[in-house]
């Protein structure tokens, strides 16, 4: 950020790009779109965002995640048990994309390309700020020991990560109760302590 640039002003660019990414799509957003939704300069908006739209892409992306996770966090800090915890924050992870369309439109095919790139410059980073929110509760459930022993927490926030995206990108169309069931037989036996 420039020192010009003010965080009102990278905020209303950033809004400005999430509305232009779920009216437009990733794909064929510009940043003259973004420039005209938020009123400013073309020259404002490449100068408030030097790594252009990427930089916006994993911004929209970032801040719609930390929404989630402070969401998640008082989800997992009212959840007494592992498996819970584990099944119903992954439904809710992927439910709560699901309905938000700015990044449901990150998911789609035409957006894969510019998404990936976007993502893959900041994937340390997103990983890293899953693991700022989650990583309290895991590492108190693996002093509790409610976790398997032998795994780490780092690995744990990763792999749920993963499944996740997973679920999000590729959708089976299972009801409620079977993708609990799905969860419980699968992915909580790979966290949960016997």
């Amino acid at each position: 950020m420039s020192p010009a640039t003010t965080d009102s002003t990278r905020e209303r660019i950033i809004d400005a790009a999430e509305e232009c990414f779920t009216r437009f799509g990733v794909a064929k957003t510009t940043v003259e779109d973004i420039a005209a939704a938020a009123r400013l300069s073309r020259a404002t908006v490449y100068r408030s965002v030097t790594g252009g739209r990427d930089e916006l892409i994993l911004a929209v992306v970032l801040r719609d995640l930390r929404r989630f996770l402070d969401r998640l966090a008082g989800r997992l800090r009212a959840e007494p048990s592992v498996p819970e915890a584990v099944v119903e924050g992954t439904m809710d992870a992927v439910a709560y994309v699901r309905a938000r369309p700015a990044i449901a439109a990150f998911l789609v095919p035409e957006a894969a390309g510019h998404m990936q790139a976007a993502v893959a410059q900041g994937a340390e980073h997103l990983l890293a700020v899953c693991c700022e929110y989650v990583r309290p509760h895991f590492d108190l459930a693996q002093r509790r020991r409610m976790l398997r022993p032998d795994i780490e927490v780092e690995g744990t926030v990763e792999f749920l990560f993963r499944i996740i995206t997973s679920l999000i990108v590729m959708d089976r169309d299972r009801d409620p109760d079977a993708q609990r069931r799905f969860l419980h037989t699968y992915v909580v036996p790979v966290i949960a302590a016997p």
